[in-house]
């Protein structure tokens, strides 16, 4: 399925939580797989030149609607949920 966002939208594949914290502790797996609020970005709506195709971003936990697609999964997030760009 080709996703393509509309307006002031992006899509995003999210990333996978971190299993250790910064200091190299590894985190035990509860058993279901957990989503950071980081991913990257995979398509484009009609948006500023702030962001762009294949960057990083941090955005709102809890923010987008979730859209499967075969093996994985999307965010379709309204510009303003975007917090940064991880550079």
């Amino acid at each position: 399925m080709k996703i393509k966002p509309i307006g002031n939208r992006i899509l995003v594949e999210p990333l996978k939580a971190e299993e250790k914290t910064f200091s190299g502790i590894i985190l035990p797996s509860s058993g279901e797989a957990k989503s950071s609020n980081m991913g990257v970005v995979v398509a484009l709506g009609n948006i500023n030149d702030e962001i762009n195709l294949g960057d990083k971003v941090f955005f709102k936990p809890h923010s987008g609607i979730e859209i499967p697609d075969s093996d994985k999964t999307f965010l379709i997030l309204e510009v303003e949920e975007i917090l940064a760009v991880i550079g």
